[in-house]
């Protein structure tokens, strides 16, 4: 198969199935770093997900140091470190330590907190699938369809409940220490001066020895056409745009950011674009394995936090559903992307056509890690990376002996 010019990249959340354990999940997550290098992907990104009984990656410093260690080629990196709990001087440093025994092969992807906006009645997402600020624009009120990819309406999302907007402060707090983020911007800048040896605290000048002069690549995450994406683009920084968990904003996100671009560290915009995909070797099978995707995703939504990756056959059925559930998670569900090779590849050619994508991030959660694997096998295959088509062929005959 004909190689597409559009590279693949993985983000891992590091799920923890329902019956298994963090440890196991952990594991889990560095044999796949290892598995999708030689598969021919370009990176994997680990999430920041806190307190969550069903997401093991809590520490992406931590993973990806772990990672790189294990790989020789693979890019390693986040998706993201949260300025909400960590400052980005301490992010600097984690993610330069590792450039400096990795060099060529660390990205540090950063994203806003992802806490309750101020005011009674803000809406926003703790999985950040909510445009910023709580603003919806008004492209993202009705679903529509561009160049053959689906954007959704925004979900109906609100932390206007008291009790829901109280746990997630309450979480927030236990796990920031009470940080309160500067202006994105700064944020950025601090990173950016430490690597150039300009920083300064005060009038005093800070040095870092693990992030001065490193190859560290600072990325931005961004979920909406708000802060993130402009200042991503101002400051000439590559852009990870989430269709995986806001599509109904995706194309307002990338468009801001590529509006606002000015050459800095980039010379021309890049853009990221995350979808969320399972491959089978069947739709059937696909479909099979895709049937507790709407549990997961109503458990964080809900403000329950994320569970424990139910089993297939094992939750309520889309169809028992009330209408006011349907409506949480129908963006999420119907954007998806989940079938046998050919239908999965037709999908992600219309994300890179009605984002102008230059790189695909697919995340893949299901309940047993071998079908995980076999995912990101097929779609190797299917999409042409380098060495997947014998590599998949050798998986196929060991399977069949």
């Amino acid at each position: 198969m004909t190689r597409r010019a559009v590279p693949l990249s993985v983000l891992d959340l590091a799920p923890v199935p329902a019956g298994s354990t963090g440890a196991a999940a952990l594991r889990s997550a560095v044999d796949r770093a290892q598995r999708l290098e030689r598969l021919g992907y370009r990176r994997v990104w680990f999430a920041e997900h806190h307190l969550a009984p069903g997401v093991a990656s809590a520490a992406p410093g931590v993973l990806a140091a772990l990672a790189a260690s294990a790989t020789s080629t693979i890019r390693v990196g986040s998706a993201a470190v949260l300025l909400g709990t960590t400052s980005p001087a301490v992010a600097a440093e984690q993610f330069g330590t590792v450039a400096a025994l990795h060099p060529g092969r660390v990205d540090l992807g950063l994203g806003r907190a992802s806490f309750p906006p101020p005011g009674k009645d803000a809406s926003a997402a703790p999985d950040a699938s909510a445009p910023g600020n709580g603003r919806v624009p008004a492209s993202a009120t009705e679903a529509r369809v561009v160049d053959g990819l689906l954007v959704p309406a925004a979900p109906p999302f609100t932390f206007a409940d008291p009790d829901l907007r109280a746990r997630f402060v309450a979480q927030q707090q236990f796990l920031s220490a009470g940080r309160t983020p500067e202006p994105f911007r700064d944020e950025l800048s601090t990173v950016l001066a430490l690597q150039a040896g300009t920083a300064r605290a005060g009038d005093r000048s800070v040095t870092s020895p693990a992030v001065e002069g490193s190859d560290l690549a600072l990325w931005v995450l961004a979920s909406s056409a708000g802060e993130s994406a402009r200042v991503a683009g101002e400051l000439g920084l590559p852009l990870a745009a989430n269709y995986h968990v806001s599509p109904a904003t995706v194309l307002e996100t990338v468009a801001a950011y590529r509006a606002a671009f000015t050459p800095g560290v980039l010379d021309r915009p890049y853009v990221v674009v995350s979808a969320d995909v399972l491959v089978a070797d069947t739709q059937a099978r696909a479909d099979e394995l895709a049937d507790p995707f709407a549990e997961w995703v109503l458990s964080i939504r809900s403000g329950a936090s994320a569970i424990p990756y139910p089993r297939p056959g094992t939750t309520t059925p889309w169809e028992l559903r009330g209408e006011d559930e349907r409506a949480l998670l129908r963006d999420r569900l119907d954007t998806r992307i989940v079938g046998d090779p050919s239908t999965v590849v037709r999908g992600l050619d219309a994300v890179v056509r009605a984002t102008g994508a230059d790189e695909l991030l697919v995340t893949t959660i299901t309940h047993d890690p071998a079908d995980t694997a076999r995912s990101d096998e097929l779609l190797a295959r299917a999409w042409g990376l380098a060495a997947a088509g014998e590599l998949v062929g050798a998986s196929a005959a060991s399977g069949s002996r």
